[in-house]
């Protein structure tokens, strides 16, 4: 019987119905499940796209893992722990850096920003340098070159390659004892901008300089670094990498992945992941209520075919299992078009960028087969739940003329 009531069931979609009005509910039901299911796709194609550019954004900023001291900010043992990361084959490159508060001023207009001080092979662990939209990264020639984030820029207007201009940053002086010149309070250095990067949540003023300049402005000595940043020849086994260098370097030390080193970040991005599938799981729960209606009014259009299925020895559970299978029909359609539609709408955002967050950047997309089966895995369990408990017909409704 469940073969006769799928064909039944299909023959209810697809012969002409004599009534219009059933006619209109039933592609009304259809048509909002491909829409709640098309929508879904196209905004967590669009959350994809954001999550993997923010992830491109922070990976110029953080490495697969970072060394800090476990107490205070000035690494010990330096040349320890460059010896063995030297004998580690899993690591292809590391940089020393060091990153303090600065005061920044140029034409007596200043903000706190952030210098990020770093040696030469640090665009081998973070390639920073290719994110360099105007000027260059500096040469290292110099330890008074640096490039700036945009905004940060901007706000100041510091001119641009200038090798005449500077800017000067302050840095402020531990100690203590009587104030009696601004050198008490502050070491300063000029600054000449090379270059312009772009910033986001995770560069805002932010300065990148040769780590001599963040030496002397901080009074260390030469080889001084707060952090040493490794770049992985497989970022994949940072975790077992990272293992593996703390039982050789021993206690005093902080190693953490890119992940650790963005746990609040990446919690924050999660949460608002979770409140996108809640939201949309809740849009297409309410847009099979039109399917909850087109089954109810399917029975009530179809009461005489039903009684006289009856008749001929059709049973009451197969008559609920013929309009359950409509109902799933309904659904089946509405995923498989919904799909369709959002991968379409998703492939021509990525080709053309027709839809910007902004004057310069179009919404990113990206089309991850986990979508195709989280959209029609909630489509699918919310439309089986609603045709299940809506073909629940009783006897008397046939009965009753």
């Amino acid at each position: 019987m469940s073969g006769t009531s799928f064909y039944i069931a299909q023959r209810y979609l697809i012969a002409k119905k004599g009534n219009t009005a059933v006619t209109f509910i039933t592609l009304l039901a259809a048509f909002a499940m491909m829409t709640a299911v098309a929508a879904m796709f196209i905004i967590i194609s669009v959350f994809s796209g954001l999550e993997t550019l923010n992830r491109d954004m922070i990976a110029n900023l953080h490495a697969d893992l970072t060394i800090s001291p476990a107490q205070g900010k000035k690494l010990q043992n330096i040349q320890q722990i460059t010896d063995i990361l030297h004998k580690n084959s899993d690591v292809e490159n590391f940089s020393n850096v060091i990153e303090e508060k600065v005061y920044i001023s140029y034409n007596n207009i200043g903000e706190i920003g952030y210098l990020r001080g770093v040696d030469s092979a640090y665009t081998s662990v973070n390639p920073v340098n290719k994110s360099i939209f105007f000027g260059k990264y500096p040469s290292f020639r110099f330890s008074n070159e640096a490039v700036i984030e945009n905004g940060l820029d901007n706000r100041l207007s510091i001119p641009v390659g200038e090798t005449n201009d500077a800017a000067w940053l302050f840095m402020p002086k531990p100690g203590s004892g009587i104030i009696t010149k601004e050198e008490d309070i502050f070491n300063k250095k000029q600054i000449f901008v090379t270059g312009v990067f772009p910033g986001n949540d995770q560069l805002n003023n932010y300065i990148i300089a040769p780590i001599e300049l963040a030496q002397e402005l901080l009074n260390l000595p030469k080889n001084s670094a707060y952090q040493i940043v490794i770049k992985l020849k497989n970022p994949d086994t940072a975790d077992t990498v990272k293992e593996n260098i703390l039982q050789k370097i021993g206690s005093g030390y902080v190693i953490k992945t890119k992940n650790e080193e963005n746990a609040a970040f990446w919690k924050m991005i999660n949460t608002e992941k979770l409140m996108i599938y809640l939201i949309f799981s809740l849009v297409i729960f309410i847009t099979t209520f039109n399917l909850a209606g087109a089954i109810i009014i399917l029975q009530l259009d179809k009461k005489e075919q039903s009684r006289a299925l009856i008749a001929m020895g059709f049973s009451l559970k197969s008559l609920r299992r013929t309009y359950f299978y409509t109902g799933i029909l309904i659904v089946v359609f509405g995923i498989i078009a919904g799909l369709m539609l959002g991968t379409a709408a998703s492939y021509f955002q990525q080709s053309t960028g027709f839809f910007k967050a902004n004057e310069s950047l179009p919404f990113p997309t990206e089309i991850r087969m986990i979508n195709y089966f989280i959209v029609a895995g909630v489509a699918f369990l919310f439309g089986g739940i609603v045709s299940w408990i809506f073909s629940k017909i009783n006897k008397e409704l046939i009965l009753t003329k």
